[in-house]
């Protein structure tokens, strides 16, 4: 699952996986590794650097069981790099994207204003729509 930030890949994978599935989703590994208290949406640096750690342990171990149970992995921006390797493990990449607009407004209502700027990073990290040949509308024939 990729996307910006509160446009619902959580959400997406809620209403889509089994209790039996796995689910690496560094918001939720964050949550379990935050004391009692800490906001849902946990950006501590220092419990961001250890859900991290968790997170690519968690990845390295449920890649190795794609062939028994549905792995759902949330990675906001992958690399170049993660996406060649998601591929060799013929992931389907799903893009979660409601529009700017509305992520902006989740963000600002949910989550911490530095996600804007993460939101802001992954719009622009997007190709371009591309206008076509014939932006004008066709004569009728």
């Amino acid at each position: 699952m990729t996307g910006p930030p509160a446009s619902g890949k959580s959400s997406w994978i809620d209403a889509r996986a089994k209790p039996t599935d796995i689910v690496i989703d560094l918001d939720r590994i964050t949550r379990a590794l935050s004391g009692p208290g800490a906001p849902a949406w946990n950006q501590n640096p220092l419990q961001l650097r250890v859900a991290h750690r968790a997170r690519y342990a968690a990845m390295d171990e449920a890649f190795t069981l794609c062939d028994k149970v549905d792995v759902y992995l949330i990675h906001t921006m992958p690399s170049p790099k993660a996406l060649a390797k998601y591929k060799r493990l013929e992931a389907r990449i799903i893009t979660v994207d409601p529009g700017r607009d509305i992520v902006m407004d989740r963000i600002s209502a949910m989550r911490d204003p530095d996600m804007q700027r993460v939101a802001t990073r992954w719009y622009n990290s997007r190709p371009k729509a591309s206008q076509g040949a014939m932006p004008q509308a066709s004569r009728a024939w």
